[in-house]
Parts: structure tokens; sequence; C-alpha cells
């Protein structure tokens, strides 16, 4: 069978691992400042772990690459400790353990998955714009 959109299939995979990138990168800097959580512990930042595969094509052709994402580990950075004695989280010294978010990290790390996100898009509509093309070509 003939694909009259190639690439698709590992855009589409692509745009789904950058979304679930977006949303763990959302979630780190939702929690920059989150000091205590359920584990009585500060917040560590996740980061997402991607892999290609190739999965097998329905007629038995040669596999179509895709991403997925295969995990999201948490940062092994310790927390960065601040002077905040008046904090309720203080310890004796007045040291508060924050989380290891770096915000200006995140928002590197944002812009990188969008762009990869809008480029993932970009092939997706030129795949449809040179299939499009090509139905009207037997049309003449």
């Amino acid at each position: 069978m003939i694909s009259f959109l190639p690439g698709v299939n590992a855009s589409a995979s692509a745009l789904e691992a950058e979304r679930a990138r977006l949303d763990v990168i959302s979630q780190n800097i939702a929690h920059a400042n989150t000091t205590r959580g359920l584990d009585g512990k500060p917040y560590q930042r996740q980061t997402v772990v991607f892999e290609s595969m190739l999965r097998n094509a329905a007629d038995g052709s040669i596999g179509i690459p895709e991403v997925r994402v295969s995990g999201i580990l948490k940062d092994a950075r310790p927390p960065r400790l601040i002077f905040n004695p008046g904090h309720p989280d203080a310890d004796r010294e007045g040291m508060v353990a924050m989380p290891n978010v770096n915000i200006h990290e995140e928002m590197a790390d944002m812009i990188v998955a969008s762009r990869a996100f809008e480029a993932n898009l970009a092939v997706i509509k030129n795949s449809r714009m040179l299939a499009l093309q090509a139905l009207s070509i037997g049309k003449r």
C-alpha cells in the first residue's frame, strides 16, 4: 500500500512525546516553590526520557519510526538551601530546602520543546499539502 502521508506517523508520535514533555515542564514550574510534598520533602524536578522505536508496518514492510516517552525520572540534584528563618519549613539554623527547579532552565527547555512541537506540526501540514497536490495531478 502506498502511504500518501509519509512521515506523519513519526511526527504524530513526536507531537505526543513533546506534549508530555511540556506537561512535565509546566509541573516543574508550578512546583518551583513547593517546599513540602506528600512525602514531607521538597518537590523534585522531573525530566522526560524519550525512546525511538520501529513499529511494524501493517503490510510487513520496513518498520515505521516513532518516538515515545519511555519514562519520567526525578532529577537527582539535591534541593537548594536558602536562609529564611521565618519560613514554616525552616530547620534549626533557619535554612529551607527548596525544590531543585531552576526556572531559567525550565523556560529554556519549554522553548526547545515548543519549537520541536511546531516543527513536527509543520511536517504534518507539509505532508498533507503534498498529498493533496499529488491527488490533484490525477484530476487534470
